[in-house]
């Protein structure tokens, strides 16, 4: 699959359409069981909160799989992903109940690389702070 947006129809400054994505305690336990990753700051109140955090966090991996879906529903194909990387600022809370918590991402081409390729800065924010820094995605276009 190629991607589905031309490298010379995009300048910098293009902005992607920015997504919202719920994170419940449900999702959490759905993501330990397809990750393997069963920390308990993951799914366990109390022992989150002993090791001095808030309430129970969503894995780091799930929050950065959540903020390059925006690339990848821009561009089309998950393939044309060449580099990704975050750094965790905070961790997002997810409270035990009917809400949790929601990522909020947005993406914008922060530099055209070559012929076929773009930077594209990524914000990703929960319960309005910050949750990624230098969130970057090297993403190769048509």
């Amino acid at each position: 699959m190629t991607a589905k947006i031309s490298h010379a129809d995009v300048e910098v400054g293009t902005e992607l359409p920015a997504r919202t994505f719920p994170v419940t305690r449900a999702t959490l336990v759905q993501y330990a069981g397809a990750s393997g990753d069963f920390n308990p700051i993951h799914w366990n109140e109390r022992f989150a909160k002993e090791v001095g955090l808030p309430d129970v966090i969503a894995h780091g991996m799930f929050t950065m799989a959540e903020a390059i879906r925006v690339v990848t529903d821009w561009v089309g194909d998950p393939g044309a992903v060449l580099e990704y990387g975050v750094r965790f600022i905070r961790p997002v809370v997810v409270p035990d109940d009917d809400q949790g918590a929601i990522i909020e991402v947005s993406g914008k081409v922060a530099a055209k690389l070559d012929d076929h390729t773009v930077r594209v800065d990524l914000t990703a924010t929960s319960a309005g702070q910050k949750v990624l820094g230098m969130s970057r995605a090297v993403v190769r276009l048509g």
